[in-house]
């Protein structure tokens, strides 16, 4: 017996060294390249600037002092990226979407990019949420994301806490909530950016709803990818929590119209205080921060907010976990060996932790307790978590729900009329 307790015990022990091995390999870097090495290493993309970046720059060059980091932005990326990356200087590192697979356009890039699976890079892959990942059909991984998005609401937890009321975790209580605050004299409880159909308030609510309609169901996946009029129909559910909403009273059109973009000036108008809930997307809650000292209102009269699903079901919300950035390493470029040390470095839970914090993007990994403001989603149930790109989700597919929701919401097609128009929408 008092064997069979000490091999138990042993066991146990080792089980809990193993763990915190695991947990050290991915905190701990530890350099494999000669530390005095001299180079240089560019990373490319269409972001103004990168200070989240540049911060990992300055950590990456207490391993390697003579290493020369930089970020460039460069312009009309989509359109010259294929002509930078066939250039005399070749960037290391650079954006890449996960849409460009497949796209005879875009060809030329794809095949710049690095297998990053190869197990001889050492990357730490494990350590990103596997929704994440864009797997070729013989297991190659052409990009790694470093930042994710979702849709939501920003919610005004202070004001919630004013009024007494409970931030609205189902359909049923969402409305039962936009009632009390109508009552108590919000005229849109719900609002966000309705000037155009890209990125507005009818696709954050649509596009959700019509991803779950779709996930489990290959056939009408198929023909809603393929543009088949009969898809249609799987539109008419995501549809319709737009169209109720909407003529609930819940959202006041005139008011959203006054709203001229959908990333500044949606946050400048939910820092005036008075919208209890703020439709918008994972990559509008990134500006927050910035924009907290450029807010009189907020300045003046702070408050503690949050992101949420928006509750489309009695039970919760969905959790679309799509890629924002990703970053794909040209085979092609010189000091291929420290462009993978560094990116070797960057691909743990601690670095692109800290990336999305300085950044207040939502993080790739697995570890999503750190970021209080994206906490509502950091325990949503595997059944309502869905990531397109894995999915097998299409842009073509994308722009009808995205253009059918616009419509639909404005009141310049019913459901059944947008319905019938699956595949016509530009």
């Amino acid at each position: 017996m008092k064997k069979v307790i000490y091999v138990f015990l042993t066991l146990l022990v080792s089980m809990f060294f193993v763990s915190c091995s695991s947990k050290t390999n991915d905190e701990e870097f530890t350099p494999l390249l000669d530390k005095e090495s001299k180079c240089e290493i560019s990373i490319i993309g269409s972001y103004d600037n990168f200070e989240a970046l540049e911060a990992e720059f300055d950590r990456f060059n207490e391993f390697y002092p003579n290493v020369n980091l930089s970020y460039v932005k460069v312009d009309d990326y989509n359109n010259t990226l294929s002509s930078v990356l066939e250039g005399k200087d070749k960037p290391n590192i650079f954006f890449s979407y996960t849409w460009m697979i497949g796209n005879s356009k875009y060809d030329s890039i794809v095949s710049h990019m690095e297998d990053l699976s190869d197990t001889k890079l050492k990357l730490n892959i494990d350590c990103i949420r596997q929704g994440l990942i864009n797997r070729m059909d013989d297991g190659k991984i052409l990009m790694l994301p470093v930042f994710s998005r979702t849709y939501g609401m920003m919610v005004n937890n202070d004001l919630f806490k004013k009024e007494n009321l409970e931030i609205p975790s189902t359909w049923d209580n969402l409305f039962s909530v936009c009632n009390s605050l109508k009552e108590k004299g919000y005229k849109s409880p719900m609002m966000g950016y309705t000037k155009d159909s890209s990125s507005c308030l009818m696709n954050t609510i649509a596009y959700p709803a019509f991803v779950a309609e779709l996930a489990n169901n290959k056939e009408a996946l198929k023909k809603a990818n393929n543009l088949d009029s009969s898809a249609g129909e799987y539109m008419r559910k995501a549809l319709g929590y737009v169209d109720s909403l909407i003529n609930s009273g819940f959202v006041d059109l005139e008011e959203c119209d006054q709203i001229a973009d959908n990333y500044k000036k949606v946050i400048l108008r939910f820092f005036e205080g008075d919208v209890p809930m703020m439709i918008c997307t994972g990559d509008t809650v990134s500006g927050t921060k910035k924009r907290e000292n450029e807010s009189e209102a907020f300045k003046k009269n702070p408050f503690s907010y949050s992101f949420a699903p928006i509750p489309l079901t009695n039970q919760g919300g969905y959790f679309i976990d799509s890629p924002s950035i990703e970053f794909s390493v040209n085979k092609d470029c010189d000091n291929l060996d420290m462009t993978n040390e560094f990116m070797r470095f960057l691909i743990r839970t601690k670095e692109l932790n800290e990336m999305a914090s300085i950044k207040r993007l939502v993080t790739p990994t697995n570890d999503m307790s750190f970021q209080s403001i994206y906490a509502p989603f950091a325990s949503m149930p595997k059944d309502y978590t869905f990531s397109p790109e894995v999915i097998g989700i299409k842009d073509s597919l994308s722009q009808q729900i995205r253009v059918a929701a616009y419509k639909v919401g404005r009141g310049e097609l019913s459901i059944d009329e947008a319905v019938a128009s699956y595949g016509t929408f530009k």
